[in-house]
């Protein structure tokens, strides 16, 4: 069986993030004074008393409400609700118990799901605080006095979660979980087709740049393998980012960048391609990331002859800096072509994690200088003695030359051109090292 699942659920702005970040050690989702800031369930892995559990952080709940986004966020959390095997019912000691409180209760009960309600802003704990008593009126049985923001009291509400989490079985391997971070510019459609690959609608997805302001994981289990799918906010120009919340969304998606194994770059083809396009691409490219170019959308484009190639033109001629990164054409809404998504994230994923021999990639350096002499410079030539791998996912190779100042960067494209005709490394960027003869004394 896979890990437990806890979801922490309350109204806004009752500190349902700082507790969550509190729980994970880490300041994985957005913690800031203005209500609603955290849209979408949130994911991450706890472990209390050697017990591994997956963790769901939701938007705040707003029983009655006719606002589109406060309605979707209450959607979302009656899906972490549904999902989990123990909740946690996030409740307010300073501003007391509200009529949306026992709203949400009322929400839980209905559930039959086990439910800890845990009082938050408790400045001390031990004994009771006088005023918790009124959630008792909450009907969902004991209650446990916190500081979320001073790690206070978390250890006896862990001990109660812990008892009440189903009996432990065989928990699944992730060795070959492949992270797969979907990332694009504001309203190009990741959220979409995250929902289209899970074939449930686990972000929220609206029309209105930015909904997505936090980078969610979510499993998935096909026939094409096991996939971690991080569905991350749109990145902004910087001189957009006014918020201090989409500052907080900019760093997570870049981070979300970093843990990722494949990047599917989405592309909106509706505007084009665009100068936000080719820097998010460049993000993943300099972090050395295996990616996909993904044009969405490709439904509402006018077709006739010519056009896809002319597009495909397109985009290579933008995405100069990342020629290695197959180009996929989609749409998210119909489902077009994103059948085969799966496979090309398990091809760009292989031929990340390929390694050569020192022996094929020095008999490969030979052919290619004695196609294409190697430069010089007032007489003196390059020389390259041998070739290493060093690392992969990127491939990384280390080139022992006599003088690193005498390779010029249109020699090392040739050399990475001819690494690619002959060994692939689709998808992936190469990098390489030199290392110079050192003079003797």
């Amino acid at each position: 069986m896979g890990k437990p699942v806890i979801a922490v659920v309350g109204r806004p702005n009752v500190g349902k993030s700082t507790f969550f970040n509190s729980l994970i050690g880490e300041r994985l989702s957005i913690v800031d004074d203005t209500p609603g800031i955290t849209r979408d369930r949130i994911f991450a892995e706890g472990e209390w008393r050697g017990r591994k559990f997956s963790l769901i952080d939701t938007g705040g709940i707003e029983p009655k409400t006719d606002d589109l986004i406060l309605r979707e966020m209450r959607r979302q959390a009656e899906l972490a609700i549904d999902m989990a095997d123990v909740i946690i019912f996030l409740v307010d000691l300073k501003t007391g118990m509200t009529a949306d409180d026992a709203d949400i209760a009322e929400l839980l009960r209905k559930s039959a799901k086990p439910v800890l309600v845990a009082v938050n802003k408790a400045d001390h704990v031990g004994n009771m605080p006088a005023d918790a008593y009124e959630f008792y009126n909450l009907g969902l049985g004991d209650i446990y006095p916190i500081s979320a923001v001073h790690r206070l009291g978390l250890g006896e509400l862990l001990d109660a979660a812990y008892e009440l989490l189903p009996a432990e079985g065989e928990e699944d391997e992730e060795n070959d979980l492949v992270k797969v971070a979907v990332i694009g510019k504001p309203n190009a459609g990741k959220s979409s087709l995250v929902n289209k690959l899970l074939g449930e609608d686990r972000s929220i997805v609206s029309d209105i740049p930015g909904t997505t302001r936090d980078a969610i994981d979510s499993e998935l289990i096909s026939d094409d393998g096991h996939f971690l799918l991080i569905d991350t906010a749109g990145l902004r120009k910087k001189s957009r980012i006014d918020e201090s919340v989409e500052k907080y969304s900019m760093i997570r998606s870049l981070g979300a960048i970093e843990r990722a194994d494949v990047c599917l770059i989405l592309i909106d083809a509706t505007e084009g391609v665009t100068e936000q396009d080719t820097k998010v691409a460049g993000y993943a490219h300099q972090a050395g990331k295996s990616c996909i170019l993904a044009v969405n959308k490709w439904d509402l484009v006018d077709k006739e002859t010519g056009t896809l190639e002319e597009y495909q033109k397109q985009v290579r001629d933008r995405f100069g800096f990342m020629q290695y990164a197959p180009i996929v054409f989609i749409s998210a809404l119909t489902g077009q072509r994103v059948h085969k998504l799966l496979g090309l994230v398990n091809q760009v994923y292989e031929q990340g994690g390929r390694r050569l021999t020192t022996g094929m990639l020095n008999d490969l350096i030979s052919e290619a200088v004695a196609m294409v002499p190697t430069p010089q410079d007032k007489g003196k030539h390059l020389k390259i003695y041998y070739a290493t791998q060093v690392a992969v996912r990127p491939p990384q190779f280390v080139l022992f030359v006599n003088d690193t100042k005498l390779m010029h960067f249109s020699y090392e494209r040739y050399l990475e051109n001819q690494f690619r005709k002959n060994f692939g490394f689709v998808g992936t960027p190469i990098w390489f090292m030199l290392r110079g003869k050192e003079k003797k004394s």
